[in-house]
């Protein structure tokens, strides 16, 4: 293969007058992290919700949440990013529709892939909370309710804290797949790291140089975060609990 490596492209000034290339790659990381980081809060506090929903005996509750859970656990992100910034705006009134339009494009672009991906993580997160509450074992719930605890301080108290701590390990799984998914951003036109190292590699007409330092720059970010979710683990850790048992639960595997 005739090919000129160029591993000094990366301190060259870009054509679009940004800086130098390393610059670029810099600022797509930084979207991608706020992104992500964001959306994981965002949905780990709606799956919560969401989860303790599907476990309670109320079908009021319960099959709305279900519903929830189906369409946006089974609906590909990419379709759904479309959804929302594409055609949401045309169906809701005509002032709020051109409100959105007439957004920067950078806020419109980031608050619409914000939401597609908090909704789509939180649908499946919801369903490790579920999965965690019903690996707790009955006699805590039927314990707490011989101390003198409601329903609701048995969960807050009792129930809730326990299915967290089974559910760290498999969570984990789940915030990797948040920081993959950002790059989904791209097809909006947010310049996240995937679209700023596109970018990259159309102006310098070095493409391996760019997607090397992005395949890097992806693997170091989850490995750290790999480090600290498996401290966390450690710390909170049940025993004689897996998080695999709950994962294999949340997917239906045998």
């Amino acid at each position: 293969m005739n090919y000129s490596w160029d591993f000094l492209v990366y301190f060259k000034q870009s054509v679009t007058g940004e800086g130098v290339y390393w610059r670029l790659l810099a600022s797509g990381l930084g979207w991608t992290v706020l992104l992500s980081l964001s959306a994981w809060v965002l949905a780990l506090v709606l799956a919560l919700g969401i989860g303790i929903a599907r476990t309670l005996p109320s079908p009021l509750l319960r099959w709305p949440a279900a519903v929830y859970v189906h369409c946006f656990r089974n609906i590909p992100l990419l379709v759904q990013v479309f959804l929302w910034f594409y055609v949401v705006p045309e169906l809701l009134p005509e002032a709020i529709g051109r409100a959105i339009k007439q957004a920067p494009a950078t806020t419109s672009q980031f608050l619409t892939m914000l939401l597609a991906l908090t909704l789509f993580t939180a649908a499946k997160a919801a369903e490790l909370v579920r999965a965690g509450i019903e690996s707790v074992p009955r006699g805590q719930k039927q314990a707490a309710m011989a101390m003198g605890l409601g329903f609701v301080d048995s969960y807050r108290l009792v129930i809730v804290p326990q299915a967290l701590r089974i559910i760290v390990a498999p969570l984990t799984s789940d915030f990797m797949n948040v920081f993959k998914n950002s790059a989904v951003a791209l097809t909006i036109g947010l310049m996240e790291l995937t679209g700023r190292t596109r970018q990259f590699s159309e102006f310098s007409a070095q493409p391996f140089e760019a997607f090397l330092a992005a395949t890097l720059i992806y693997m170091g970010v989850t490995w750290c975060v790999v480090l600290l979710m498996r401290h966390v683990e450690t710390r909170l850790r049940i025993p004689g609990r897996r998080g695999a048992d709950v994962w294999m639960a949340s997917t239906g595997v045998p």
